[in-house]
């Protein structure tokens, strides 16, 4: 973990109380906490600090113990790898959902955030348009990644082709990307581990329906966002499960209460502050969609429509 990020850092478990961390370095290297403990002198809680990984989920309640999730495993990971960076590899089947997500956000100084990052792609593009841009996840498998191809700047894996057959595949990164200026972060997206207003850019892509409290991230999005100057990407296409959540705490889908109908136009309101405002209200800049794919094997894709929403303030 780059020591840079320190500055923005604060307890998840004593939200929404802001108590800071002190850290305790085991082994580091450069700029780069290898080792290590982060330690609230409030509450007494703990996070480790393994293989340059900070680990900064408190862990919920939502959570079902000893189920391992389905985004730790290899083969969603090399899908995840694949969905991110088909472009690269010149896969003629990939999308440019995130080169089209990417135009969305203008330069901006300052912190910037992805929730949500999965293996990497969002926050890497973030980096272009910020001073330091940094990806969380609740999948270590992801992260792990991400930090990988932080790190070496490419990342050789294998790509389910059919059946048990796979094909070595290598995503090597632009020379645009800055890697020196970019760190992830195992973290839960609806009790962000950082600092009110320490944030100019946020990005949440496909994120929102997968989330026990979609409308507990949103609130974290603007807690951590900068009150002035600052941009906000979300985009989802909202695929909402009773297996992730009950119906009372979607942001659409529902034919009664106060989200029924299209999840895109209730997000939309809760942003400007006509509906259930967070505070300090975003002015919507544009909306739109992208098209995405997630690849099973080469003969198996979805192409999934997300639903993006730019905003500023």
């Amino acid at each position: 973990m780059k020591k840079r990020i320190l500055e923005v850092l604060l307890c998840p478990s004593c939200l929404p109380e802001e108590h800071g961390l002190d850290p305790r370095i085991i082994k580091e290297e450069k700029d780069d906490i290898l080792e290590g403990v982060l330690s609230c002198l409030h509450c007494g809680r703990e996070y480790a600090i393994q293989n340059g990984i900070a680990f900064l989920d408190p862990g919920s309640p939502q959570k079902v113990p000893d189920k391992v999730s389905k985004y730790e495993a290899a083969p969603v990971v090399s899908s995840y790898l694949w969905s991110h960076y088909g472009d690269l590899l010149k896969d003629e089947n990939a999308s440019a959902a995130y080169q089209a997500w990417s135009e969305q956000m203008g330069i901006l100084s300052g912190f910037a955030l992805d929730a949500g990052s999965a293996v990497g792609r969002f926050t890497f593009e973030l980096s272009r348009k910020s001073d330091f841009a940094i990806g969380i996840d609740n999948s270590i498998s992801f992260i792990r990644t991400a930090r990988e191809l932080m790190l070496r700047r490419e990342k050789e894996f294998e790509l389910l082709q059919e059946g048990l057959v796979t094909q070595k595949k290598t995503v090597t990164m632009p020379e645009g990307w800055k890697s020196q200026n970019t760190e992830f972060l195992v973290a839960d997206a609806q009790r962000l581990p950082f600092k009110s207003g320490s944030f100019s850019s946020l990005a949440s892509l496909n994120l929102v329906d997968k989330l026990p409290e979609p409308l507990v991230h949103l609130k974290e999005m603007n807690r951590v966002a900068k009150p002035r100057q600052s941009q906000f990407l979300f985009s989802d296409p909202f695929s909402w499960s009773d297996e992730v959540t009950g119906p009372g705490n979607w942001l659409g889908g529902t034919h009664e209460g106060p989200y029924s109908g299209d999840g895109v136009k209730n997000v939309m309101e809760i942003l400007s502050g006509r509906k259930n405002g967070l505070g300090s209200q975003w002015n919507i800049e544009r909306m739109g969609h992208v098209w995405w794919k997630i690849r099973t094997h080469q003969n198996h894709y979805e192409l999934i429509r997300s639903c993006f929403i730019k905003a500023n303030r």
